[in-house]
């Protein structure tokens, strides 16, 4: 009884990641920016990275700069396609924000371990209080998102060319989730749940709430095996989840290639 209670916590935890992440994914996957919440979330982590060197763990005041300074960025994005290729922007605010992070925890004595503390979080050892907090901050942004969900449609599929505000509203909103997902459960599982079970739900739909639907399930599923096995086997929880969705995707995919392949001949006899 006692595992099961321990164990509550952090699978409540990836119920809400995969639920505010797995809808931020459908509109990045539709942009075509993918490596937009990885460059984000680490661009974050570099206010996180100072806290850890001044020994202010849990004061949100730095991440949320930095959230913010990287939502006007992002904002920003459509005007910036026509200087530069965004996904190189990207990849370069990505690879700033990472450097930035290693030299500033470079300083700390405990660098290295706080730097996988970032990259993996600590979803295993969540609390309650912390579980209240995130639900309170990811239901906040949700019916934000509920409420203008039209509008952040038109503009994510094409029918709204330019609209500044709106574009700072999602990426601000989606800035103010990261702040909260990776202090809980590390970047790495916060890149791979906005990514990967919107991907698999387009594997086989292409109705955003459809896609929605399937992504939340196979998410749930994965994070309930991965928290199981990380207990058992005592190995880091993040990692463990993020493989196993990693592998979730192969799989199907591999399920999907081999049924075109057969309808295909099936079609040609």
């Amino acid at each position: 009884m006692e595992t099961v209670t321990f164990l509550l916590w952090p699978f409540l935890a990836c119920l809400l990641l995969i639920l505010i992440h797995a809808w931020f994914g459908i509109h990045i996957l539709e942009r075509g920016i993918i490596f937009v919440d990885l460059a984000l979330a680490q661009f974050i982590g570099i206010g996180i990275a100072l806290n850890m060197l001044l020994g202010r763990e849990g004061n949100y005041l730095l991440p949320l700069l930095f959230a913010g300074s990287g939502a006007l960025i992002l904002a920003s994005a459509r005007r910036l396609t026509r200087l530069v290729n965004i996904e190189a922007f990207i990849g370069v605010l990505y690879i700033f924000s990472l450097s930035t992070s290693i030299l500033i925890l470079d300083k700390s004595p405990h660098g290295l371990e706080e730097f996988k503390t970032i990259m993996n979080g600590n979803i295993l050892w969540v609390t309650p209080h912390d579980l209240a907090t995130t639900a309170v901050v990811y239901g906040v942004i949700g019916l934000i998102h509920f409420l203008l969900r039209k509008r952040f449609h038109a503009l994510t599929f094409g029918k709204v060319s330019n609209g500044f505000w709106l574009e700072l509203i999602f990426f601000g909103s989606f800035a103010v989730v990261l702040v909260k997902s990776v202090q809980l459960a590390g970047i790495l599982q916060v890149f791979s749940f906005l990514v990967i079970p919107a991907l698999i739900g387009r594997l086989f739909r292409r109705e955003p709430y459809q896609v929605l639907i399937i992504g939340w399930l196979v998410g749930t599923l994965v994070s309930l095996a991965g928290t199981l096995l990380s207990f058992k086997f005592d190995i880091p929880t993040a990692p463990v989840i993020v493989a196993g969705l990693a592998l979730m995707f192969f799989g199907l995919l591999t399920v999907k290639h081999v049924r075109e392949l057969v309808r295909g001949r099936e079609n040609r006899r």
